[in-house]
């Protein structure tokens, strides 16, 4: 899909993808990486959430290889259990330090301050390149439906992580359920997000498949992360 003009000038050659648990920060990484890499662009991908064993970007290895992306992924992380106890591989600091203009690394970190502390064993690797941290966000994920409380969120994210979010994006949606109004609530409550955290909002995240009018700025994702019953 077509990625808006905002989310494109917000994004560098490190990208890092934060925001609360079940935000859809996995699921908005892949569909970026994909639309990168079909453009054209040299893409990996790092999986650093090693908190949830679930939702986490290796689940999608064939698909992201299948579109010519890199994986990099916590070792253990595909055993084939939901026991698994990934640990971080040494793959991720020479991936990050080769970046540069014209390819991209996406970070695809862990939820809350939990999942940003992993992240922050690679803040001074990150820190010395050209890195964009992108903070999520989701009006209908609890604990942070008041764009308070999502301030509170994305400031534990940046102490954990020693980073700096640097843009928002509006992740509020149902899937394929979304209305028109689940739309124009979402966009309220980024909007004051980001008045209230002094970033730009870059996107609006709009399903393909929902009947709705796409807000300025509409980025049109697939859903490509499901829940097991889906």
């Amino acid at each position: 899909m077509a990625i808006p003009s905002g989310l494109r000038d917000a994004l560098r050659p490190i990208t890092v993808v934060v925001g609360h648990y079940g935000a859809g920060k996995t699921n908005f990484s892949v569909n970026l990486a994909i639309d990168l890499a079909a453009e054209g662009a040299q893409v990996t991908v790092i999986d650093l959430d090693v908190v949830n064993p679930y939702f986490r970007a290796t689940e999608q290895r064939a698909l992201l290889e299948g579109h010519g992306i890199g994986l990099v992924a916590p070792v253990f992380s595909e055993a084939g259990t939901s026991l698994d106890v990934p640990s971080l591989t040494g793959r991720i600091t020479p991936t990050i330090q080769d970046a540069d203009e014209g390819s991209y690394v996406i970070v695809d970190a862990g939820g809350d301050d939990v999942g940003a502390t992993a992240l922050g064993r690679f803040a001074r690797s990150i820190a010395a390149r050209d890195y964009a941290m992108l903070y999520v966000a989701n009006r209908f994920r609890n604990l942070v439906q008041d764009p308070v409380d999502a301030l509170e969120n994305l400031r534990e994210i940046e102490f954990a992580s020693h980073l700096q979010a640097t843009a928002i994006v509006n992740n509020s949606h149902l899937k394929d359920a979304t209305t028109q109004s689940a739309i124009e609530q979402g966009v309220e409550y980024a909007e004051a997000l980001a008045e209230l955290s002094g970033l730009p909002l870059v996107c609006t995240t709009v399903p393909s498949k929902a009947a709705v009018s796409r807000p300025h700025a509409a980025y049109v994702v697939e859903s490509y992360v499901k829940n097991p019953w889906e």
